[in-house]
């Protein structure tokens, strides 16, 4: 019976457990990141305003255009294409932010007919 009890309590402080998402901070700034091209780790880096993303990443620059749906959540398009895929916008979505930095996932804005939507997370860290 003591089992069931605390095991209820413990149940019941965790779910009241929330993940800080003071997202306003995170909408413009220039930021870093890491990711992995064929298994070669590399870090990026990008600059955002309300309405637009320029990225820096293996020497190359691309810039987004920015739409928000709300505080926490916005879609990018990239502004000149060079291929059918980069024409895919992507919806992100800020999962939790700490003083210096911000949890994402980020997937295809639109799901294309007979394929899996795949979702992947990443971390930003704000420069300035």
């Amino acid at each position: 019976m003591k089992f069931t009890v605390v095991l209820i309590l413990v149940l019941t402080l965790c779910s009241c457990f929330q993940n800080s998402r003071n997202c306003q901070d995170y909408k413009t700034g220039t930021f870093k990141f890491d990711y992995t091209i064929n298994g070669v780790e590399k870090t990026g880096t990008f600059i955002r305003t309300d309405s637009y993303s320029i990225d820096y990443f293996d020497n190359k620059i691309d810039s987004s255009s920015v739409r928000w749906i709300n505080d926490c959540e916005f879609v990018l398009k990239k502004i000149n294409p060079k291929s059918r895929a980069d024409e895919d916008a992507i919806h992100m979505k800020i999962l939790s932010t700490t003083d210096s930095s911000y949890t994402f996932e980020y997937k295809l804005a639109l799901k294309k007919p007979n394929q899996n939507q795949i979702v992947k997370k990443g971390l930003a860290i704000k420069i300035k």
